[in-house]
């Protein structure tokens, strides 16, 4: 653990007296920081929804509407948008938060889930908490060493560190006030990179890990003191034990026990998304795929394997299971339901119904009632294969070649989603919902030959822990990659427009009073769209692609607008949509701003590896040694320019011939890059050498 202050509290309240102005005085001050943090609770986070002036939780208010009611910047305004500040997170992988602010103090994350404390008034760090996470941990994830932020509750900042910590800060001072351990199984490979919320005075926060071999839970602490207050698992364990309560026992019944799946976890992890209401006294989560991703491997039989890929209903106060609705039974394609959740009441059928919104990565737009998860309408809001659609009980409508025991079958959507973590927004003045979509191809060819943690030649990311019961891409896939920004009816369950981008793996929403939508893109720019007919209206160059989703806010009678920057993520490792690298940043926009805007980093134009020798013979081995340790991060050589994680096929010479020196001895750890000594010989990295160099020759221009 490492605090660094910016100023210490002693140090900011003597230069306030001193020498700063009133406004100065009550943004710097430690006193005013305690106030306004310890004012933070249930009753002022239901307040804040009526005016959103601060931004206090990380979908703006229980709802995770990410709506504000602020209109300062609007369809005529925002035109005279310009920077105010930015900052700098001292981070080059990716960056998913979304900055919470409370009456001008910013709490937002960066990679490695470092916490930073800033001044939005003068855009200066107030401290910066690092929790130290052991950089070798960085293979326990599948999805980049990200965090999506930050809990704020009566002045403590709660956040999940990546390697499974939750740690409570002091808002004023960063310095810790309790720590726990969320992991319930050391050996196996938890994460966690989601953002805390706090309801009802406990803090909720669950794990990743499904391709890993792990069993998901979601747990909850005393916000005052750490203890646990409940734990719910999302799949049942071992069936020769007493199951943990009824719910458990009733999903058993949904899995094939031939397949022992308990011994490999089963899945379901609740990685991200995690909403309330506060009338109801409900909360409701997402849960993920399946391990293996294949359900023929891990549930021979079939079934319906719950609580996979559902929405399930939890009573805050004990963790007491209230009802759940699955959206993709039997989930056999990482089609995860961890997406973000959001809650409205929608006039449907000449009523109003309270409802959850939800488009997960199965590419349907899903309408349920909140308040029994009775199914309302589900309809397709991108291209889907896999179903027809659903029927009038809420279960689709299968494609049967989908789940094909021995042909290799491209799924529309991927496991990368039709909608992924990144968060979408509602707008009740236009009554319409706006989500990043997006299409990345795979195939799928199920495998013949599965042990779980097995490593094996061809299996992707098997040798760190992947286990999906799938060989990735082993036929090419037809489809084409695109990105688009949609704007979803969800009453009528039709689009309304849509923006096309570059790529795929586009930042989060954010929709105002003043008519806008806002959004990051993966090539690098910063948008508002006119949320009615999504003419853009604005856009500025942000030297990085955008993952993260914006806030706004009100600071001095001001409104802000401010992005979290930095290219990564799943997606954003192995490629990237634009030359510019980060580093990764917050900007902060305001009417009239005119700060300067920073410098890019531009990468440089790399050239293909050439004139390391190789044995010709060695090409087809390293091929597989190169699927199942390199792929999942370095993508395939010098067919792209690399992610926020470098192509090998743009290594130096030097660097190929030494490639066993410095992939056996853990040289490149502290970027979160594994040491596979004991996992790989030397030979064998030669083989991975001649394979990125024969790839590099193959894909080489013609001179």
């Amino acid at each position: 653990m490492h605090v660094r202050m910016g100023w210490t509290v002693a140090a900011m309240t003597a230069a306030v007296m001193v020498a700063a102005s009133p406004v100065m005085a009550q943004t710097m001050s430690g006193d005013r920081i305690k106030a306004v943090t310890g004012a933070v609770n249930k009753a002022a986070i239901i307040a804040n929804a009526a005016e959103t002036k601060n931004w206090l939780s990380y979908g703006l208010d229980y709802a995770e509407t990410r709506f504000s009611r602020l209109n300062e910047i609007n369809t005529a305004s925002v035109r005279d948008l310009g920077l105010a500040w930015h900052y700098d997170l001292n981070s080059r992988r990716g960056v998913e938060a979304t900055p919470l602010v409370v009456d001008g103090i910013m709490y937002v994350t960066s990679s490695w889930s470092i916490v930073h404390a800033i001044d939005v008034r003068a855009g200066e760090e107030i401290w910066t908490y690092d929790p130290q996470v052991p950089r070798d941990y960085a293979e326990k994830g599948c999805c980049d060493i990200v965090n999506r932020g930050v809990a704020l509750y009566e002045g403590k900042i709660f956040v999940g560190t990546y390697d499974g910590r939750l740690v409570a800060l002091d808002a004023v001072s960063g310095a810790p006030v309790w720590e726990v351990d969320t992991i319930i199984d050391r050996s196996k490979a938890f994460t966690i990179t989601g953002a805390p919320r706090v309801f009802n005075g406990k803090v909720m926060i669950g794990n990743g890990g499904a391709e890993y071999g792990v069993r998901g839970y979601i747990t909850a602490y005393d916000a005052a003191t750490g203890e646990q207050a409940w734990r719910w698992f999302a799949v049942p364990g071992d069936p020769s034990k007493p199951f943990e309560d009824e719910s458990m026992a009733r999903a058993a019944l949904t899995w094939d026990p031939s397949g022992k799946y308990w011994e490999a976890g089963g899945g379901g992890t609740m990685w991200d998304s995690i909403v309330f209401d506060p009338e109801l006294n409900l909360m409701y989560v997402g849960t993920g795929n399946g391990n293996p991703w294949n359900r023929d491997i891990r549930s021979p039989g079939g079934g319906d394997n719950l609580y996979l890929a559902s929405i399930v209903a939890l009573n805050p106060d004990t963790g007491d299971y209230v009802w759940h609705y699955q959206e993709t039974p039997g989930d056999h394609w990482d089609y995860t339901s961890t997406q973000p959740l959001m809650l409205a009441d929608l006039m449907i059928d000449g009523r109003e119904r309270k409802v959850i919104m939800h488009a997960p990565k199965n590419g349907f737009f899903f309408v349920v009632d909140r308040t029994d998860g009775e199914f309302i309408s589900a309809e397709n809001f991108v291209e889907v294969n896999w179903a027809e659609g659903y029927d009038a009980n809420g279960r689709p409508i299968e494609v049967p070649a989908a789940r094909d025991k021995d042909k290799t079958w491209e799924t529309i959507p991927s496991a990368y989603g039709a909608h992924n973590w990144h968060p979408m927004s509602y707008s009740p003045q236009t009554g319409l919902v706006y989500i990043p979509a997006q299409g990345i191809p795979l195939t799928h060819t199920p495998e013949k030959d599965f042990e779980q943690g097995r490593h094996q030649p061809l299996k992707f990311g098997s040798n760190s822990g992947w286990n999906l019961g799938f060989a990735l891409n082993a036929v090419a896939p037809e489809a084409k990659p695109f990105g688009s920004l949609i704007a979803w009816d969800p009453v009528n369950q039709r689009e309304v427009w849509r923006q096309e981008y570059l790529s795929p793996w586009n930042g989060g929403t954010l929709a105002t009073a003043g008519n806008l939508v806002f959004q990051g893109t993966a090539d690098g720019r910063f948008v508002a769209y006119d949320a009615t007919t999504g003419v853009a209206l604005w856009q500025v160059p942000v030297g990085s692609g955008v993952v993260a989703g914006p806030s706004t806010y009100e600071v001095d009678g001001k409104q802000y607008v401010s992005i979290a920057v930095g290219w990564g993520g799943v997606y954003g490792i192995a490629q990237r949509a634009t030359d510019r690298v980060g580093p990764g940043r917050i900007y902060t926009f305001v009417v009239g701003g005119d700060a300067a805007m920073p410098e890019d980093v531009i990468a440089p134009k790399g050239e293909l590896v050439a004139g390391v020798e190789f044995n010709p013979d060695d090409v087809g081995p390293g091929t597989g040694l190169y699927v199942s340790s390199c792929a999942q991060c370095h993508g395939v050589p010098g067919v792209n320019n690399g992610g926020n994680v470098p192509n090998l096929g743009f290594s130096t010479a030097d660097t190929l011939r030494n490639l066993p020196d410095l992939v056996l001895s853990g040289a490149w750890v502290e970027g979160g890059m594994p040491n596979f000594d004991g996992r790989l010989t030397v030979d064998e990295v030669k083989q991975i050498g001649a394979f990125i160099q024969a790839t590099a020759d193959a894909v080489r221009p013609p001179q």
